[in-house]
């Protein structure tokens, strides 16, 4: 089997029993598989929830704690518990691994991105399997990923994965709930995720964990349109991840319809912080998404917030959002130069060049 590149993410409900505690059944599982998937040749990194699932107990809460203080806490204790369980048994396979605790502004600041990529590539390279959680014990609500679903497909993503498995309770996605409803077909493999079929799992749940069934498909939209291929179902036993890994897993399957990787760049103007927004004409908009060419200020006539030279910014057209760059000037010299053309310019002439521009939207 050619060698691969795999992000698995294990939720708290694939990890831990209905009183909250670690299974040991289930994390035992779980971790012959990997070892199985990593002595197969493959570079595996694992995204583990289930830290405040594992220490609410140690601090005496009869249930989940609700209270983000109570939540951090919680992480606190749960994290040290859970890595120590992971690199022990890890190491009677001879595998060494690695804690990484992410938050959200590793993805959105370059320089973070960028060391976030340079720290994961280095420990790939030394055949580490790192074990990634967000970091809950500091994280702030405008800065959690929201579930360990979105940061394993960021993840995904930022290493350039082939695939990423989400092992989960439910053997794949349906027509409709298959709790509720006996009708229920399995997709057994989807090019996108349409809208429709988010509406189907809106609000979904799990009692352990933050994540139901839609935010593995938003997940799993980010990671497609990244270039990864997206394994959403369960299984059991060590050859379960090698099972999935040959197409033969109890679950749905995603592959974008397009096969071009989104470079690290890209990744990163997508979730960066935008500061400000510009608003183009349809003979730029052409330029920018069929043509392939960069911004200039003859096609903009309108400008919003406050922005300098390197900062990211989003631009529409008719009140879309048709994507985001990174812009070559500040607000107030954008203003002086927009709707010229080149020959009346002294400076460079493209606001955003095409090399740091993504779209976001098809025109």
């Amino acid at each position: 089997m050619e060698r691969k590149r795999i992000v698995v993410k294990i939720g708290s409900s694939s990890l831990t029993n209905q009183k909250g505690e670690i299974d040991f059944e289930k994390f035992n599982d779980h971790i012959e598989a990997l070892a199985q998937l990593k002595l197969a040749g493959h570079e595996v990194l694992l995204v583990s929830s289930g830290a405040v699932a594992a220490g609410f107990r140690r601090l005496g809460y009869p249930s989940r704690p609700v209270t983000m203080k109570g939540k951090q806490a919680a992480a606190a204790v749960g994290q040290s518990l859970l890595i120590q369980l992971y690199n022990e048994a890890f190491l009677n396979y001879n595998i060494v691994s690695a804690q990484v605790l992410l938050t959200r502004t590793d993805f959105s600041e370059k320089e973070r991105y960028q060391n976030a990529y340079a720290t994961f590539s280095e420990l790939l390279e030394r055949s580490v399997l790192p074990i990634i959680n967000e970091n809950d014990t500091i994280s702030v609500a405008e800065l959690t990923f929201g579930d360990n679903d979105m940061l394993s497909a960021l993840v995904a993503g930022l290493v350039h994965a082939d695939k990423l498995i989400i092992l989960t309770d439910v053997n794949g996605l349906y027509t409709m709930n298959p709790m509720t409803n006996p009708d229920a077909q399995r997709f057994d493999f989807l090019t996108s995720i349409p809208d429709e079929l988010l509406s189907i799992t809106a609000g979904s749940s799990s009692k352990l964990g933050t994540g139901g069934m839609e935010s593995k498909l938003l997940a799993a939209r980010y990671a497609i349109e990244a270039g990864c291929h997206v394994f959403i179902g369960k299984g059991t036993g060590a050859e379960k991840l090698l099972q999935i890994l040959a197409n033969n897993g109890d679950g749905t399957y995603i592959a974008g319809e397009k096969s071009t990787t989104l470079s690290n760049r890209r990744q990163w103007l997508r979730l960066s912080t935008v500061t400000g927004k510009i608003f183009i004409d349809g003979g730029a908009v052409k330029a920018l998404t069929s043509d392939g060419k960069s911004l200039l200020p003859a096609g903009i006539y309108a400008l919003e917030g406050h922005f300098k030279q390197g900062d990211v910014v989003e631009v529409f057209y008719q009140h879309h959002c048709v994507g985001r760059g990174e812009i070559n000037y500040g607000k107030e010299e954008l203003m002086q130069a927009m709707g010229k053309h080149s020959t009346e310019l002294k400076q460079p002439s493209e606001v955003i060049h095409r090399n740091n521009w993504v779209q976001m939207k098809e025109v």
